[in-house]
């Protein structure tokens, strides 16, 4: 899909007034990649007219509309919009939970499969690879993809690549799906296995993912501890650097966030963490009650994480952690990732909330340890009415692993559009707002979880 023009950057910044001279006129400046960007001492590149313009011209209807609903509530200066958009395109932008963008599925291929009788796991499993693989296989999907990608100023995204759950075989499906993506698209978008290989891709000015599974893999056998962790190390090799302990419900290593109970981490939960420590693999426990959470910081021997979630104090659900919890997680080296679920963060579930769940973190535990785990994807435009083409099936019994507490929260369709993926370069303009210094912001928007990543494989 061709961009608009009439979404230019000169129309971006209109909405706020206009930037400096030399910022507004760069579309003087060659295409995107015309110049090779210069390494930074923080890690990233010093950014030019050109990466400048990349998070802001040429933007699609969608993608310029989300941004304006977050202008509107930011309403930065000039100053602010002007220095929030270099600090971010010269950074290392890591979001530490999330998806790459998304395409649309093939209306017409899924009625097929609904006329021909498919079951309902076949059609989820259909409608799944192709909002996750289309972008690899389809021009018009691809070039969208391309374009949510550099709107948001993302280097990296811990991709979520593993369906929830202990099943080995569970698990590799949606990582095979992002390493085919990754292989047929590696001169855009990239498979990491290390830190290093984000930097090169920065400075490259290209993408990259770095795979997390939403479970540990066991055998489910039982035999002995080492047998049931076995996997571990196989996924690892396999590009796996983040797991989940538990999901929402309760399992052999711990109680989920879900349970009314709060038991915490198991014998073979302690297990588990040894083995992802031993192995190279960060303990994620976003989904896992506080107890559980507590135990696992305390008991890791390397950062433990809660990679997309928000501050309990702020506001108790399930999801969120507590301060005692958040401290645990920072005394391990770690950090919490502050999410862009509306229901989750509260107050007005917009991007200002957002912004505040950060600087609660950064007032009461240091700049250290905190980050921004999105758990958001950018969707196709396409996407509604590729829909719209399916027949609609009857009322399906909720998924186990979304038997969620009652709640009657409504959010807004203005405060899901602030926390867009693509908006990334305003959540750094809005911590500039917020008045945090170039260092405590390139830490919170990527560099954190550089530093954990790094800390695990060591």
């Amino acid at each position: 899909m061709q961009p608009s023009d009439s979404f230019s950057r000169r129309r971006f910044i209109g909405a706020t007034g206009a930037l400096a001279t030399c910022v507004a006129t760069q579309h003087l400046q060659p295409p995107l990649g015309a110049q090779k960007p210069l390494v930074s001492s923080a890690g990233g590149t010093v950014a030019s007219g050109v990466q400048i313009a990349a998070l802001t011209e040429r933007l699609n209807p969608r993608i310029a509309a989300l941004r304006q609903v977050a202008l509107q509530i930011l309403k930065p200066t000039p100053t602010e919009l002007d220095r929030g958009l270099r600090l971010h395109a010269e950074s290392v932008v890591f979001d530490s939970y999330g998806f790459s963008p998304r395409a649309a599925v093939d209306g017409d291929a899924l009625a097929k499969l609904v006329q021909d009788g498919a079951s309902s796991i076949e059609l989820d499993d259909v409608r799944e690879d192709m909002m996750m693989t289309r972008v690899a296989t389809d021009p018009v999907q691809q070039q969208e993809y391309q374009d949510a990608w550099r709107a948001s100023g993302v280097t990296c995204i811990f991709q979520n690549a593993g369906e929830e759950g202990q099943d080995p075989m569970r698990l590799l499906k949606r990582l095979a799906r992002f390493t085919y993506v990754t292989d047929v698209m590696r001169g855009f978008v990239s498979k990491a296995a290390s830190p290093q290989d984000v930097l090169t891709a920065k400075k490259e000015g290209k993408h990259c993912l770095y795979m997390t599974g939403n479970g540990v893999p066991l055998t489910q056998q039982w035999v002995s501890v080492p047998d049931e962790l076995r996997y571990v190390r196989i996924f690892f090799q396999l590009g796996i650097r983040m797991m989940h302990l538990t999901y929402q419900r309760r399992n052999m290593i711990g109680d989920g966030c879900g349970e009314k109970t709060d038991a915490g981490l198991s014998d073979f939960g302690e297990a588990a963490v040894a083995e992802m420590n031993r192995v190279g693999v960060i303990p994620d426990c976003a989904h896992s009650g506080w107890q559980t959470s507590l135990e696992a910081a305390r008991v890791s021997t390397k950062p433990v994480v809660a990679s997309h979630s928000v501050c309990g104090a702020i506001h108790p659900h399930i999801r969120s952690k507590p301060d005692a919890v958040i401290k645990a997680i920072a005394d391990s080296g770690g950090y919490i990732g502050i999410c862009c679920i509306p229901r989750f963060l509260r107050g007005n579930g917009d991007i200002n909330a957002l912004l505040d769940h950060i600087d609660h973190v950064i007032r009461k535990f240091g700049p250290d340890h905190v980050a921004i785990g999105t758990d958001v994807a950018y969707q196709s435009q396409d996407a509604g009415r590729e829909r719209a083409k399916v027949p609609r099936r009857g009322k399906r019994r909720p998924d186990f692993r979304s038997l969620w507490p009652a709640d009657d929260y409504q959010t807004t369709q203005q405060a899901n559009e602030s926390v867009a993926w693509t908006n990334w370069p305003l959540f750094t303009v809005g911590l500039i707002q917020r008045g945090h210094d170039d260092d405590v912001i390139r830490k919170v928007i990527g560099g954190n979880v550089m530093r954990v990543a790094k800390a695990t494989l060591a």
